[in-house]
């Protein structure tokens, strides 16, 4: 399960990127997470993907 704290999801999300899986959609299907919906969750606390960095930021 992820959190659902915007902020303590976008710290989540980092840390699996970085740790876990190369890229946003690696981790959305292997998480079971709709990257549409993750990444309108950001867009609310003004973070966007940058996959050159993968990461939120």
């Amino acid at each position: 399960m992820i959190p659902r704290d915007p902020m303590i999801l976008l710290s989540y999300v980092n840390t699996q990127l970085r740790d876990y899986y190369e890229s946003l959609e690696a981790l959305c299907s292997c998480r079971g997470i709709r990257k549409d919906d993750l990444i309108q969750k950001m867009d609310q606390i003004d973070y966007h993907y940058d996959a050159e960095q993968n990461q939120f930021i």
